[in-house]
């Protein structure tokens, strides 16, 4: 194959919070190889993290995966590409001192440990700062006095992290920045303003905020190339040579965007795995500041407000594992992938509101809800009609509960107007059913491409298409819409009223029932 011989395929890698996936582009924008490594996190000394052994590994292994694809499909090395994209889960917290050691263990954007400087830093900036964010974990350990703080060289996220170390460039694209701090839409910059009122907070330290931030690009930009010793971190065999172009380093929510054409204003996306996020592209800014929404950016410097819930499918997927195990000690050979169909295809069958049934999923806390830490939970009533069906609805419903709250703030309260919505990612594998119930949730039409499946990592694979073939002057908008989606088919469901009105019913239930949810919290410690 030329594009592969002429080194003109182009590669995406992201880092999923359950799996890492790599997927190798031809000329058209469509997979013509694809690996994936599957990870998971860890609850250490009450962190959330992964290890740096884990990051490497599973990069590795992923493009490893695409090396021996490519050389079985077509008998040929990769030698060189066209361009490489990073991207991984968005916000976190990556502190390396000045000989490039990591500082304290990776704390990602599931921790719920910032509560103190999430709010003080909301109000002096007059500006939502989500616990999950890096200057929030930044100012949390200034507010601890953890000792590392004043050793701080450079702060960034994890797909900045993997960026830096294959091409020696300390950048981020702009969608994963305004993750870390505000961002200033008239400079595509951070915020000068802010960033000096953070200045003033510093105490016994040799450094200022923008001394250890990275720098911001837009899509488009190129973000450096592969250097020899990163050419070796990502392909340990020696094949891959050094010299390859990056595109700025992307946020999931960024890649997802893309993924989905949603980079317009009026156009949002729905991202719904491990955790769940929604993303509106805004025609204006937002009338205040809500605690339950954050304003970030697509990777072109537009202004999104994003509803994220920490927590969507990993309870769902517990009791689906359970449901597995039980199969099994039947003696009956059933494969995960059937079992999920089968028991999502149940919950269409469920009455309207779940039969009066009441789930949390909420494996770690939920910022929405005011949870600083998760306990799931499944309720019921004696009256409550107690099947299978019911289960499965109210579990699926649950995934979307702490999202449909903060939607109601956008949709309800600021009157923000969309012309469509895009779903992506797990929840939305088993045809019809998570595209039905994210419809019942939202009361709009619900869209899934055909290429909705490839995910984040085909999003970033098309940012670094768009960095090396736009022509001059073409934005995202119109190469996305012009040369990657035209001809795209995609199916659309729109709300059922009867589904509308069952999801408003499970969700006053839902509301009402958190006191159980936080009693569980304070009595299980």
């Amino acid at each position: 194959m030329d594009t592969i011989r002429h080194g003109k395929a182009v590669l995406g890698i992201e880092f999923g919070s359950t799996r890492i996936k790599a997927v190798l582009l031809g000329e058209d924008h469509t997979p013509i190889a694809s690996g994936s490594y599957d990870w998971e996190n860890r609850h250490e000394n009450g962190i959330w993290t992964y290890s740096l052994e884990d990051i490497w590994t599973g990069l590795q292994e992923s493009y490893r995966k695409v090396r021996e694809e490519v050389l079985a499909k077509y008998n040929l090395p990769l030698n060189t590409l066209g361009g490489i994209g990073f991207s991984a889960m968005m916000h976190g917290y990556m502190a390396f001192d000045e000989n490039d050691n990591l500082l304290v263990p990776f704390r990602t954007w599931r921790n719920t440990i910032t509560g103190q400087a999430s709010e003080e830093l909301t109000n002096l900036f007059q500006f939502n700062i989500p616990q999950r964010w890096s200057i929030a974990h930044l100012y949390q350990a200034m507010l601890n006095k953890e000792p590392h703080i004043q050793d701080i060289r450079y702060l960034t996220t994890l797909a900045g992290y993997v960026h830096w170390k294959l091409t020696g460039q300390k950048v981020l694209g702009i969608g994963e920045a305004s993750g870390m701090f505000p961002i200033d839409s008239s400079t595509n910059n951070f915020d000068v303003q802010k960033i000096d009122l953070f200045n003033q907070k510093l105490d016994g330290v040799m450094w200022t905020l923008q001394d250890i931030l990275p720098m911001v690009l837009v899509a488009g930009d190129q973000a450096g190339t592969l250097t020899e010793e990163g050419a070796r971190l990502l392909d340990p065999s020696g094949e891959l040579q050094a010299g390859v172009p990056f595109c700025p380093p992307e946020g999931d929510a960024g890649t997802g965007m893309v993924a989905t054409n949603s980079v317009a204003a009026r156009t949002g996306n729905v991202s719904a795995g491990t955790s769940v996020f929604a993303m509106i592209v805004l025609e204006k800014s937002l009338s205040k500041v809500y605690p339950e929404i954050d304003i970030v950016t697509t990777p072109t410097g537009k202004p999104v407000a994003m509803v994220h819930s920490n927590n969507c499918t990993s309870d769902l997927n517990a009791w689906v594992d359970l449901f597995h195990e039980f199969t099994r000690t039947l003696g009956m050979e059933i494969s995960e992938s059937k079992l999920y169909e089968l028991l999502y295809q149940q919950a269409l069958l469920g009455d309207a509101d779940g039969g009066g049934l009441l789930a949390y999923n909420y494996v770690s806390g939920e910022h929405i809800t005011h949870l600083e830490e998760g306990r799931p939970l499944f309720v019921r009533t004696p009256e409550s009609r107690f099947t299978l069906s019911n289960f499965m609805r109210t579990h699926l419903f649950s995934s979307l509960g702490a999202l449909k709250i903060g939607l109601d703030i956008l949709f309800e309260q600021e009157k923000v107007e969309i012309d469509r919505i895009l779903g992506h990612g797990g929840f939305f594998k088993t045809k019809d059913v998570g595209q039905k119930f994210m419809a019942a949730a939202m009361n709009v039409p619900v869209s899934v491409m055909e290429t909705a499946g490839e995910g984040g990592a085909w999003g970033i694979a098309l940012l670094a298409a768009y960095m090396q073939n736009k022509s001059e002057n073409e934005c995202l908008e119109d190469y996305l819409s012009g040369k990657v989606f035209v001809g795209k088919n995609d199916t659309t469901i729109e709300p059922d009223p009867a589904d509308v009105n069952g999801f408003g019913a499970f969700m006053e239930r839902y509301k009402n029932g958190l006191v159980i949810e936080q009693a569980a919290v304070n009595a299980l410690k």
